[in-house]
Protein backbone atom coordinates (compact mmCIF):
# COMPACT_ATOMS: atom_id res chain seq x y z
CA UNK A 1 0.00 0.00 0.00
CA UNK A 2 1.54 3.31 -1.15
CA UNK A 3 1.87 6.64 0.57
CA UNK A 4 -1.40 8.43 1.25
CA UNK A 5 -1.89 11.63 -0.74
CA UNK A 6 -3.97 14.66 0.23
CA UNK A 7 -5.04 17.75 -1.66
CA UNK A 8 -5.09 20.74 0.71
CA UNK A 9 -7.49 23.59 -0.06
CA UNK A 10 -5.41 26.64 0.92
CA UNK A 11 -7.23 29.96 1.07
CA UNK A 12 -4.21 31.91 2.28
CA UNK A 13 -5.58 32.01 5.83
CA UNK A 14 -4.29 30.64 9.10
CA UNK A 15 -6.74 27.72 9.35
CA UNK A 16 -5.91 26.08 6.03
CA UNK A 17 -2.20 26.72 6.67
CA UNK A 18 -2.31 24.74 9.91
CA UNK A 19 -4.48 22.04 8.31
CA UNK A 20 -1.73 21.57 5.71
CA UNK A 21 0.94 21.42 8.42
CA UNK A 22 -0.98 18.77 10.40
CA UNK A 23 -1.44 16.56 7.33
CA UNK A 24 2.27 16.76 6.50
CA UNK A 25 3.08 15.92 10.12
CA UNK A 26 0.77 12.91 9.86
CA UNK A 27 2.85 11.52 7.02
CA UNK A 28 0.70 12.44 4.05
CA UNK A 29 2.13 13.45 0.70
CA UNK A 30 0.41 16.81 0.21
CA UNK A 31 -0.41 19.15 -2.66
CA UNK A 32 -1.54 22.69 -1.84
CA UNK A 33 -4.22 24.28 -3.99
CA UNK A 34 -5.71 27.78 -3.97
CA UNK A 35 -9.00 28.17 -5.83
CA UNK A 36 -9.48 31.29 -7.93
CA UNK A 37 -13.22 31.87 -7.72
CA UNK A 38 -14.19 35.49 -8.28
CA UNK A 39 -13.83 37.19 -11.64
CA UNK A 40 -13.43 40.95 -11.97
CA UNK A 41 -16.73 41.28 -13.84
CA UNK A 42 -18.64 39.83 -10.88
CA UNK A 43 -17.19 42.18 -8.28
CA UNK A 44 -17.76 45.88 -7.96
CA UNK A 45 -14.20 47.28 -7.78
CA UNK A 46 -15.37 49.95 -5.34
CA UNK A 47 -16.90 47.47 -2.88
CA UNK A 48 -13.65 46.62 -1.11
CA UNK A 49 -11.29 43.72 -0.73
CA UNK A 50 -12.53 40.33 -1.86
CA UNK A 51 -11.23 36.77 -1.73
CA UNK A 52 -8.90 35.10 -4.23
CA UNK A 53 -6.45 38.00 -4.25
CA UNK A 54 -2.86 37.67 -5.37
CA UNK A 55 -1.83 38.30 -1.77
CA UNK A 56 -3.91 35.32 -0.57
CA UNK A 57 -2.41 33.04 -3.23
CA UNK A 58 1.09 34.21 -2.34
CA UNK A 59 0.48 33.63 1.37
CA UNK A 60 -0.71 30.10 0.60
CA UNK A 61 2.30 29.53 -1.66
CA UNK A 62 4.63 30.76 1.09
CA UNK A 63 3.20 28.27 3.59
CA UNK A 64 3.33 25.43 1.05
CA UNK A 65 6.97 26.23 0.27
CA UNK A 66 7.79 26.24 3.98
CA UNK A 67 6.20 22.78 4.27
CA UNK A 68 8.05 21.47 1.23
CA UNK A 69 4.89 20.77 -0.78
CA UNK A 70 3.91 21.87 -4.29
CA UNK A 71 1.27 24.60 -4.67
CA UNK A 72 -1.07 25.32 -7.57
CA UNK A 73 -3.82 27.81 -8.37
CA UNK A 74 -6.96 26.29 -9.94
CA UNK A 75 -9.24 28.59 -11.90
CA UNK A 76 -12.82 27.71 -10.96
CA UNK A 77 -14.31 31.09 -11.90
CA UNK A 78 -16.87 29.70 -14.35
CA UNK A 79 -18.12 27.12 -11.85
CA UNK A 80 -18.31 29.71 -9.07
CA UNK A 81 -20.20 32.06 -11.37
CA UNK A 82 -22.80 29.47 -12.41
CA UNK A 83 -23.19 27.49 -9.20
CA UNK A 84 -22.79 30.13 -6.51
CA UNK A 85 -23.14 33.73 -7.73
CA UNK A 86 -25.92 33.13 -10.24
CA UNK A 87 -27.88 31.05 -7.72
CA UNK A 88 -27.44 33.82 -5.18
CA UNK A 89 -28.81 36.44 -7.58
CA UNK A 90 -31.73 34.27 -8.72
CA UNK A 91 -32.68 33.49 -5.13
CA UNK A 92 -32.73 37.16 -4.10
CA UNK A 93 -34.78 38.07 -7.15
CA UNK A 94 -37.26 35.33 -6.16
CA UNK A 95 -37.61 36.82 -2.67
CA UNK A 96 -35.45 34.24 -0.89
CA UNK A 97 -32.39 34.77 1.31
CA UNK A 98 -29.75 32.33 0.04
CA UNK A 99 -26.61 31.02 1.72
CA UNK A 100 -23.82 31.08 -0.89
CA UNK A 101 -21.20 29.61 1.48
CA UNK A 102 -23.19 26.36 1.56
CA UNK A 103 -23.48 26.30 -2.23
CA UNK A 104 -19.72 26.89 -2.47
CA UNK A 105 -18.94 24.04 -0.07
CA UNK A 106 -21.25 21.63 -1.89
CA UNK A 107 -20.29 22.51 -5.46
CA UNK A 108 -16.75 23.87 -5.34
CA UNK A 109 -14.74 22.99 -2.23
CA UNK A 110 -16.07 19.45 -1.90
CA UNK A 111 -17.40 18.96 -5.41
CA UNK A 112 -15.17 20.38 -8.09
CA UNK A 113 -12.05 20.25 -5.90
CA UNK A 114 -12.71 16.62 -4.93
CA UNK A 115 -12.96 15.74 -8.62
CA UNK A 116 -9.62 17.40 -9.28
CA UNK A 117 -8.11 15.56 -6.29
CA UNK A 118 -9.11 12.24 -7.81
CA UNK A 119 -7.54 13.21 -11.11
CA UNK A 120 -4.29 13.85 -9.24
CA UNK A 121 -4.43 10.53 -7.42
CA UNK A 122 -5.18 12.05 -4.02
CA UNK A 123 -7.07 10.08 -1.39
CA UNK A 124 -8.49 13.10 0.46
CA UNK A 125 -9.46 16.73 0.19
CA UNK A 126 -8.42 18.66 3.30
CA UNK A 127 -9.64 22.07 4.47
CA UNK A 128 -9.36 24.25 7.56
CA UNK A 129 -13.01 23.90 8.56
CA UNK A 130 -13.86 23.35 12.22
CA UNK A 131 -15.86 20.11 12.26
CA UNK A 132 -15.33 16.37 12.83
CA UNK A 133 -16.07 13.32 10.68
CA UNK A 134 -16.42 9.81 12.11
CA UNK A 135 -17.55 6.52 10.61
CA UNK A 136 -20.32 4.57 12.33
CA UNK A 137 -18.93 1.08 12.98
CA UNK A 138 -22.38 -0.52 12.80
CA UNK A 139 -23.80 1.10 9.67
CA UNK A 140 -20.61 2.14 7.87
CA UNK A 141 -22.07 5.60 7.29
CA UNK A 142 -19.92 8.70 7.68
CA UNK A 143 -21.21 11.07 10.34
CA UNK A 144 -20.65 14.79 10.85
CA UNK A 145 -20.01 16.11 14.36
CA UNK A 146 -19.51 19.58 15.80
CA UNK A 147 -15.97 20.84 16.35
CA UNK A 148 -14.33 20.73 19.77
CA UNK A 149 -14.24 24.55 19.70
CA UNK A 150 -17.95 25.35 19.92
CA UNK A 151 -17.36 29.02 19.11
CA UNK A 152 -15.75 28.11 15.77
CA UNK A 153 -17.97 25.15 14.80
CA UNK A 154 -18.84 25.24 11.08
CA UNK A 155 -21.16 22.24 10.75
CA UNK A 156 -24.02 24.58 9.81
CA UNK A 157 -22.22 25.27 6.52
CA UNK A 158 -21.22 21.64 5.98
CA UNK A 159 -24.54 19.86 6.48
CA UNK A 160 -24.97 19.69 2.69
CA UNK A 161 -22.27 17.04 2.16
CA UNK A 162 -23.10 13.53 0.95
CA UNK A 163 -21.62 10.20 1.98
CA UNK A 164 -19.14 10.01 -0.90
CA UNK A 165 -17.83 13.48 -0.11
CA UNK A 166 -17.50 12.78 3.63
CA UNK A 167 -15.58 9.59 2.87
CA UNK A 168 -12.88 11.61 1.10
CA UNK A 169 -12.68 14.68 3.37
CA UNK A 170 -10.42 15.39 6.32
CA UNK A 171 -10.86 18.24 8.84
CA UNK A 172 -7.61 18.29 10.89
CA UNK A 173 -8.73 21.26 13.00
CA UNK A 174 -11.81 19.53 14.39
CA UNK A 175 -10.21 18.76 17.74
CA UNK A 176 -8.42 22.13 18.13
CA UNK A 177 -9.37 25.58 19.38
CA UNK A 178 -8.69 28.67 17.34
CA UNK A 179 -6.09 29.78 19.89
CA UNK A 180 -4.25 26.47 19.47
CA UNK A 181 -4.31 26.86 15.69
CA UNK A 182 -2.75 30.32 15.88
CA UNK A 183 -0.11 29.06 18.30
CA UNK A 184 0.86 26.31 15.85
CA UNK A 185 1.03 28.81 12.98
CA UNK A 186 3.25 31.14 14.97
CA UNK A 187 5.56 28.30 16.03
CA UNK A 188 6.04 27.39 12.36
CA UNK A 189 6.65 30.99 11.30
CA UNK A 190 3.71 31.05 8.87
CA UNK A 191 2.97 34.46 7.30
CA UNK A 192 -0.72 33.71 7.96
CA UNK A 193 -0.32 33.32 11.74
CA UNK A 194 -1.89 36.68 12.66
CA UNK A 195 -4.09 37.11 9.61
CA UNK A 196 -7.67 38.13 10.43
CA UNK A 197 -10.58 35.87 9.56
CA UNK A 198 -12.86 36.99 6.75
CA UNK A 199 -16.39 37.80 7.93
CA UNK A 200 -18.16 38.87 4.75
CA UNK A 201 -19.49 36.84 1.85
CA UNK A 202 -16.38 36.66 -0.31
CA UNK A 203 -17.86 38.23 -3.43
CA UNK A 204 -19.66 40.99 -1.47
CA UNK A 205 -16.84 42.29 0.75
CA UNK A 206 -18.73 45.42 1.77
CA UNK A 207 -21.91 43.51 2.63
CA UNK A 208 -24.13 45.71 0.40
CA UNK A 209 -26.27 43.09 -1.36
CA UNK A 210 -28.36 45.65 -3.23
CA UNK A 211 -25.32 47.34 -4.76
CA UNK A 212 -23.87 43.96 -5.72
CA UNK A 213 -27.09 42.83 -7.39
CA UNK A 214 -27.34 46.04 -9.43
CA UNK A 215 -23.68 45.84 -10.46
CA UNK A 216 -23.94 42.17 -11.41
CA UNK A 217 -27.26 42.26 -13.27
CA UNK A 218 -27.05 45.80 -14.66
CA UNK A 219 -30.59 46.34 -13.41
CA UNK A 220 -31.96 49.27 -11.45
CA UNK A 221 -34.41 47.64 -9.06
CA UNK A 222 -37.50 49.88 -8.79
CA UNK A 223 -38.76 51.44 -5.62
CA UNK A 224 -42.01 50.11 -4.17
CA UNK A 225 -44.32 50.35 -1.20
CA UNK A 226 -43.83 49.43 2.40
CA UNK A 227 -47.11 47.95 3.65
CA UNK A 228 -48.41 46.59 6.94
CA UNK A 229 -50.10 43.21 7.43
CA UNK A 230 -53.42 44.69 6.30
CA UNK A 231 -51.91 46.06 3.08
CA UNK A 232 -51.96 49.72 4.11
CA UNK A 233 -49.18 51.69 2.43
CA UNK A 234 -46.69 53.00 4.98
CA UNK A 235 -43.99 54.52 2.80
CA UNK A 236 -41.53 53.81 -0.01
CA UNK A 237 -38.67 51.30 -0.13
CA UNK A 238 -35.68 51.09 -2.49
CA UNK A 239 -36.50 47.75 -4.14
CA UNK A 240 -37.70 44.54 -2.48
CA UNK A 241 -34.49 42.63 -3.32
CA UNK A 242 -32.58 44.85 -0.87
CA UNK A 243 -34.41 43.54 2.21
CA UNK A 244 -34.44 40.33 4.21
CA UNK A 245 -36.75 38.89 6.84
CA UNK A 246 -36.07 40.28 10.31
CA UNK A 247 -34.23 43.37 9.06
CA UNK A 248 -34.67 46.55 11.09
CA UNK A 249 -31.71 48.77 10.18
CA UNK A 250 -31.57 50.71 6.94
CA UNK A 251 -35.33 50.82 6.32
CA UNK A 252 -35.38 54.61 6.04
CA UNK A 253 -38.83 54.93 7.58
CA UNK A 254 -40.06 56.12 10.98
CA UNK A 255 -43.35 54.69 12.24
CA UNK A 256 -43.25 55.71 15.89
CA UNK A 257 -42.39 52.15 16.99
CA UNK A 258 -39.71 49.64 15.98
CA UNK A 259 -40.54 48.07 12.61
CA UNK A 260 -39.12 44.92 11.02
CA UNK A 261 -39.29 43.28 7.62
CA UNK A 262 -41.87 40.51 8.02
CA UNK A 263 -42.45 39.56 4.39
CA UNK A 264 -41.93 40.42 0.72
CA UNK A 265 -44.06 40.14 -2.41
CA UNK A 266 -41.72 40.20 -5.38
CA UNK A 267 -44.50 40.40 -7.99
CA UNK A 268 -46.07 43.43 -6.34
CA UNK A 269 -42.65 44.76 -5.21
CA UNK A 270 -43.95 45.31 -1.69
CA UNK A 271 -42.16 44.86 1.63
CA UNK A 272 -44.33 44.10 4.66
CA UNK A 273 -43.33 45.74 7.95
CA UNK A 274 -44.53 44.79 11.38
CA UNK A 275 -43.62 44.50 15.05
CA UNK A 276 -41.03 42.07 16.35
CA UNK A 277 -43.70 39.62 17.54
CA UNK A 278 -44.87 39.16 13.94
CA UNK A 279 -41.52 37.54 13.08
CA UNK A 280 -42.02 34.35 15.07
CA UNK A 281 -42.74 30.94 13.54
CA UNK A 282 -43.91 27.78 15.27
CA UNK A 283 -42.67 25.51 12.50
CA UNK A 284 -40.97 25.34 9.12
CA UNK A 285 -40.95 23.12 6.09
CA UNK A 286 -37.66 22.16 4.44
CA UNK A 287 -36.46 20.38 1.32
CA UNK A 288 -33.23 19.25 -0.38
CA UNK A 289 -32.21 17.34 2.75
CA UNK A 290 -28.92 15.57 3.46
CA UNK A 291 -29.28 12.99 6.22
CA UNK A 292 -26.23 11.60 8.01
CA UNK A 293 -27.11 8.65 10.31
CA UNK A 294 -29.56 7.23 7.74
CA UNK A 295 -30.41 7.59 4.02
CA UNK A 296 -33.83 9.18 4.67
CA UNK A 297 -35.97 10.31 7.59
CA UNK A 298 -38.65 7.66 8.14
CA UNK A 299 -40.12 8.57 11.54
CA UNK A 300 -40.37 11.62 13.81
CA UNK A 301 -37.30 12.55 15.85
CA UNK A 302 -36.65 14.84 18.79
CA UNK A 303 -33.80 17.14 17.80
CA UNK A 304 -32.42 20.65 18.18
CA UNK A 305 -32.44 22.94 15.17
CA UNK A 306 -30.48 25.90 13.84
CA UNK A 307 -32.12 28.16 11.28
CA UNK A 308 -29.09 30.48 11.05
CA UNK A 309 -25.40 30.09 11.78
CA UNK A 310 -25.23 32.33 14.84
CA UNK A 311 -28.22 31.57 17.09
CA UNK A 312 -28.28 28.80 19.62
CA UNK A 313 -30.14 25.63 18.76
CA UNK A 314 -33.85 25.38 19.48
CA UNK A 315 -35.59 22.31 20.86
CA UNK A 316 -37.85 20.78 18.21
CA UNK A 317 -39.27 17.68 16.54
CA UNK A 318 -38.78 16.80 12.89
CA UNK A 319 -41.45 14.92 10.92
CA UNK A 320 -41.04 13.27 7.50
CA UNK A 321 -43.36 14.46 4.74
CA UNK A 322 -44.00 13.42 1.15
CA UNK A 323 -41.55 13.99 -1.73
CA UNK A 324 -38.49 14.27 0.48
CA UNK A 325 -39.74 17.22 2.53
CA UNK A 326 -39.66 17.40 6.32
CA UNK A 327 -41.44 19.62 8.85
CA UNK A 328 -39.69 20.99 11.92
CA UNK A 329 -41.94 21.97 14.84
CA UNK A 330 -40.35 24.09 17.56
CA UNK A 331 -40.96 23.74 21.29
CA UNK A 332 -40.96 27.57 21.41
CA UNK A 333 -41.63 29.85 18.40
CA UNK A 334 -38.48 30.99 16.62
CA UNK A 335 -37.68 34.44 15.26
CA UNK A 336 -37.06 35.33 11.60
CA UNK A 337 -37.19 31.86 10.07
CA UNK A 338 -36.26 32.73 6.48
CA UNK A 339 -36.98 30.75 3.29
CA UNK A 340 -33.78 30.11 1.35
CA UNK A 341 -31.63 29.74 4.46
CA UNK A 342 -30.36 26.41 5.75
CA UNK A 343 -31.90 24.50 8.63
CA UNK A 344 -29.55 22.08 10.38
CA UNK A 345 -30.68 19.46 12.92
CA UNK A 346 -28.62 18.06 15.79
CA UNK A 347 -28.68 15.53 18.59
CA UNK A 348 -25.92 16.69 20.90
CA UNK A 349 -22.76 17.06 18.79
CA UNK A 350 -24.07 14.81 16.01
CA UNK A 351 -25.50 16.44 12.89
CA UNK A 352 -28.70 14.58 11.99
CA UNK A 353 -29.36 16.42 8.75
CA UNK A 354 -29.42 19.68 6.86
CA UNK A 355 -31.90 21.13 4.37
CA UNK A 356 -33.18 24.36 2.86
CA UNK A 357 -36.09 26.24 4.43
CA UNK A 358 -38.94 26.40 1.90
CA UNK A 359 -41.66 27.77 4.18
CA UNK A 360 -41.93 29.46 7.55
CA UNK A 361 -45.15 28.52 9.36
CA UNK A 362 -46.27 31.50 11.52
CA UNK A 363 -47.24 31.31 15.13
CA UNK A 364 -51.00 31.18 15.70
Amino acid sequence: MGEKKALIGMSGGVDSSVAAYLMVQSGYSCIGVTMKLCSSKSIDPESGRTCCTLDDAEDARSVARRLGMPHYVFNFQEDFESQVIRRFVEAYEAGLTPNPCIDCNRSLKFGRLLGRARELGCDYVVTGHYARIRQDENTGRYLLYKAADAAKDQTYFLACLDQDQLRHIRFPLGELTKAEVRTIAESQGFVTAKKHDSQDICFIPGGDYGAFLEHYTGKAYPCGNYVNAEGTVLGTHKGAVRYTIGQRKGLGIALGAPAYVCGKDMEKNTVTLGPNEALFSRALRGGSWCWFPFPALESPMEITAKTRHSPKEAAAWVYPEENGFARVEFAEPQRAVTPGQAVVLYQGDLVIGGGTITEAIPSL
